[in-house]
């Protein structure tokens, strides 16, 4: 039997700009569902995993869209709950070269923003459940959805589930104070700590060194420095961040480090063209889940995420849609892109 892995947050239709047209030129959007959470279970559904997606969603017609988008590929939806008013929405304008791309959120009272502890039966979900991984965007969504997710991180405790975290630090739906001051409690919970540089400091207040992500510069040390106070504090059995060197909105190096208590590793850097970097970091997280769960050591799991998060940066959408060989294809060193008939 498959393993049992469960995510909770938010899955929202995505309204893009066609290409890389501005807002003010589209006369029309492509439409995908996605979301931080939601991303991840598909990656993990598609590597062969048991993959549960939580959350609430209005019982009409768009509510049903986005749970087909994640049925579509896998994700089990039975623990979704129905109701509520609306789903939240995002709008997308890519970037290219030095024009960064664009988000704009439209997405207050969403149903999951606005969903009660009762909505859920936690006990039957971490039932029989190896894995529970969410990201800061769901308690930053408001008081309810910041208590939910305790609430679900309390159960999954109960049940001997191991839990990780992506940091993921939204500036546009909550402050660096309010951030420290849920996610710092909510991190007696977790096991696994995903974040980058930005992450960690407005989240958790650790910066790392000279390191500046406008400028896509990179100082190894000072991440070792704060990785060793975040377990020192926190007690993660890992902490990884992923290490994204901006040359350009079209043009990034990609890497990642993780640290296990006593030793650093440092990944393989691949150099990626973008096509959609929205749902990197959580491809790299289902990535990683991913890997330390089917039983590789913490550096063949990097190595893995690391892998599958580059794939992600050329395929349009949240999702990640790739496979475990094509993962391992990549990171044996076949980065040729070479038609495959």
């Amino acid at each position: 039997m498959a393993k049992k892995v469960v995510t909770m947050g938010e899955i929202m239709l995505r309204l893009s700009a066609p290409g890389f047209k501005r807002f003010s030129q589209s006369d029309s959007f492509d439409v995908v569902y996605g979301g931080g959470e939601a991303n991840v279970a598909v990656s993990l559904a598609n590597y062969g995993l048991d993959a549960h997606f939580v959350t609430k969603l209005p019982k009409h017609e768009i509510g049903q869209c986005a749970v087909d988008s994640l049925r579509k590929f896998g994700v089990q939806t039975d623990y979704i709950a129905r109701g509520g008013d609306r789903v939240g929405i995002y709008f997308l304008e890519n970037g290219a070269s030095m024009r960064p791309s664009k988000v704009v959120y439209d997405r207050a009272n969403s149903a999951i923003a606005e969903a009660e502890a009762s909505d859920f039966d936690f006990d039957e979900i971490f039932k029989d459940a190896e894995w529970f991984h969410f990201t800061g965007i769901t308690p930053a969504l408001g008081e309810k959805a910041a208590q939910l997710t305790e609430e679900a991180l309390k159960a999954a405790k109960r049940h001997g589930v191991t839990v990780s975290v992506d940091l993921n630090y939204r500036k546009k739906l909550w402050t660096p104070e309010q951030a420290k001051k849920v996610m710092t409690n909510l991190m007696q919970y977790v096991d696994v700590c995903i974040g980058n540089e930005e992450d960690a400091e407005k989240v958790l207040g650790f910066k790392p060194g000279h390191t500046d992500v406008t400028k896509g510069e990179l100082e190894l040390e000072g991440y070792k420095d704060i990785f060793k106070q975040m377990k020192e504090q926190f007690g993660f059995k890992y902490v990884v961040t992923t290490l994204r060197e901006s040359h350009s909105a079209s043009d990034n190096s990609w890497s990642a480090l993780i640290y296990d208590g006593s030793e650093f590793y440092h990944s393989k850097r691949y150099d990626i063209r973008i096509v959609d970097r929205v749902g990197g970091g959580d491809s790299f997280a289902g990535g990683l889940i991913y890997g330390l769960i089917s039983g590789r050591d913490f550096k063949q799991a990097l190595e893995f995420a690391v892998g599958a998060s580059a794939l992600k940066h050329t395929i349009p959408g949240d999702f990640n849609l790739v496979s475990v060989e094509e993962v391992e294809t990549l990171i044996k060193g076949d980065a040729s892109g070479r038609v495959q008939r």
